[in-house]
């Protein structure tokens, strides 16, 4: 059997492939957070399209955790049941689905792509950003330095949307702490320029993401897995590194995460990164390597041999797609074709059989 079309479980929950859909931002909701047709048709085909796990764009804990006013989210009970469709049509094709829950921090309040660039005013419906310090990323306006009372605040809100997220029947949750995001800014000593008990040393930088991991563990069926994306380095100087990664991931195992989803970069914009096939693989590699926990791959990762040659080699136990899975909803039904073309008939939707 091909590696790549092999089951995975985590937990409870048997994944029937290893090519995963990664989370990709569709700036497309309403300005209540609810997703739309465009995402039930968007996330539905590549439900159909063979995906082992399909997991949502980053789907903001509060209101003032959104990258942009067009984000979804899991704040309300409006949004649950706008989720509840999605993740019913995936239930019903045999697909599993995650959300992935993220807050935005200093990278909050911007126009959508196509919309307009930077900070939105407060004048056009804009509301001030918070980071870990005062400090803004480049072209975005100054964020407001998150209180003690603030960080108590959004754990509340990462356990709530959680909640949310087991009511509108997601099978996985993704907490994002990648991307130059709110969780990663903590982790960060290129956003974190802080005194007190969530700044300076490594536990301290980590405090943050461990305290919502913790409290999304607790609020998540026990046997449900909980991931968690993160930028295994910054790709500048003085920022996140590779060896604090696998450090981390010793430390999230212990709290109750089943994979760490590796990616890199967003934090600063003076990262020089060498962009090309199957580039952030070496990190997920290092993290498999050095640390107990299962890891997913990302980063243009396009052709099914390539893919399989991650597994096969160790470098990873998941690869996931992104623009790869914009361009070809249907690309582990491709991969399949090439790898195990004796099974093709078993993994298509019965309503596209004739084209097998």
């Amino acid at each position: 059997m091909s590696a790549l079309l092999s089951p995975l479980t985590l937990r409870e929950l048997t994944l029937p492939n290893r090519v995963w859909l990664s989370p990709m931002c569709q700036y497309s909701a309403g300005p209540d957070g609810v997703p739309t047709d465009w995402h039930l048709v968007h996330l539905g085909a590549r439900v159909t399209g063979g995906f082992g796990l399909v997991l949502t764009e980053s789907t903001a804990v509060s209101p003032e955790g959104r990258i942009s006013p067009r984000d979804t989210g899991l704040w309300s009970d409006e949004q649950v049941a706008g989720w509840r469709r999605i993740t019913a049509f995936a239930r019903a094709h045999g697909t599993p689905i995650g959300v992935q829950l993220g807050h935005a921090g200093r990278k909050a309040s911007t126009f959508p792509p196509g919309l307009g660039s930077g900070s939105i005013p407060a004048a056009d419906g804009g509301w001030t950003a918070l980071g870990p310090s005062p400090l803004a990323y480049r072209g975005y306006a100054t964020p407001a330095q998150a209180s003690a009372a603030d960080l108590g605040r959004i754990v509340a809100d990462f356990a709530a949307a959680t909640r949310r997220a087991a009511e509108a029947g997601f099978d996985v949750v993704e907490i994002h702490a990648g991307h130059g995001y709110l969780l990663h800014q903590f982790l960060s000593p290129r956003a974190n320029r802080r005194t007190d008990r969530y700044g300076g040393g490594f536990d301290n930088r980590v405090r943050l993401l461990l305290e919502v991991v913790d409290a999304v563990r607790g609020a998540w069926p026990a046997g449900r897995p909980l991931l968690v994306r993160v930028s295994a380095t910054d790709w500048v100087d003085g920022g996140w590194t590779p060896e604090e990664t696998v450090e981390l991931a010793r430390l999230l195992h212990e709290h109750g995460v089943d994979l760490l989803d590796v990616s890199t970069g967003g934090l600063d914009p003076d990262q020089r990164i060498p962009v090309g096939p199957g580039y952030q693989v070496p990190f997920a590699r290092q993290v498999r390597d050095k640390a107990v926990l299962p890891v997913g791959a990302v980063g243009l990762i396009t052709d099914p041999d390539q893919a399989e040659t991650v597994l096969g080699e160790g470098s990873a136990d998941v690869v996931l797609l992104g623009r790869e899975a914009l361009r070809d909803p249907s690309w582990p039904l491709r991969a399949a074709a090439r790898l195990e073309p004796a099974t093709l008939r078993d993994r298509y939707p019965r309503q596209y059989l004739r084209a097998v």
